[in-house]
């Protein structure tokens, strides 16, 4: 099992795939998840020929369950000593929604030629909690909600957002999967209570707004139309206008999981990107 140990005694788990020497691309994960989230976007691109990379951020999936720390500026540090000991050059960071935050956190600091391009999934920038200056985002009030859960019950409240809003499986003549539920719940109690009831606030009141704008590499914001977690109109759309060179792509009535869902639709318009 691969692992890095960050200066704190951390360690992070991470994968990489394929041929050292072909162009990387770096998965970054979701919250509660862990790099197993991207099994279908890993094996698809390593059968592209490219290197793949993806890690399980503190405090998630086999990671340090670690108490402190779990904030958004030591994740990308996290990220940043992990591109580091890896030597990636030129790179595509592809996140989703928290994994999104930490993308761009990570890209508007990396060394130069780190990163060639990056994606943002169903992505949590510029900052989803409502306030006098963000009116349209999500009330407080939800996220306290979600901190209470988790402290009153971590795998009910799991399986109700897996099988609820998270993958749109609460819209009405929509099937569930249930396989990809349990997947999701499996994935989310790997990790540790601490870290997750922490990165509520990290994923709820992180302002990426300046961040974005000091991102002058192509960026891909890709989200679905139908997101009941991370609405695009406070996200996605804010975000593509604030990036220097930032390309919008809307999937009319898809979830926030639709890399899952959709993986057949989502690769093949992230290799069109990263090719282009």
């Amino acid at each position: 099992m691969a692992t890095i140990t960050m200066r704190d005694g951390t360690e992070i788990f991470y994968k990489d795939w394929g041929p050292k020497d072909a162009q990387p691309i770096m998965f970054h994960h979701g919250w509660p998840l862990s790099a197993d989230d991207w099994d279908s976007q890993m094996l698809y691109f390593l059968g592209q020929g490219f290197r793949v990379i993806a890690h399980d951020r503190r405090g998630h999936g086999r990671s340090t369950q670690t108490d402190t720390g779990n904030d958004m500026d030591t994740y990308a540090a996290d990220v940043a000593a992990l591109t580091d000991h890896l030597d990636l050059k030129g790179a595509v960071h592809i996140g989703h929604s928290t994994g999104g935050g930490e993308v761009t956190r990570y890209v508007a600091k990396a060394k130069r030629g780190r990163v060639a391009k990056a994606v943002l999934i169903s992505a949590i920038p510029p900052v989803m909690v409502k306030s006098a200056s963000n009116p349209g985002g999500t009330p407080m009030a939800v996220f306290d909600g979600f901190r209470k859960a988790l402290a009153a019950n971590r795998a009910t409240f799991y399986h109700d957002v897996a099988s609820g809003p998270f993958y749109g499986f609460n819209r009405a003549g929509v099937a569930t999967i249930e396989p990809i539920v349990s997947n999701w719940v499996r994935q989310g109690m790997m990790g540790g209570a601490k870290a997750h009831y922490d990165c509520i606030e990290v994923f709820s009141e992180t302002d990426f707004t300046n961040d974005l704008k000091a991102i002058d590499l192509p960026v891909l914001v890709m989200h679905g139309g139908d997101d009941q977690v991370v609405p695009i109109g406070a996200s996605a759309e804010l975000s593509s206008k604030l990036l220097r060179n930032g390309e919008l792509k809307i999937y009319p009535g898809w979830p926030h999981g639709m890399f899952v869902t959709h993986a057949d639709v989502i690769n093949p318009d992230l290799l069109a990107f990263i090719r282009a």
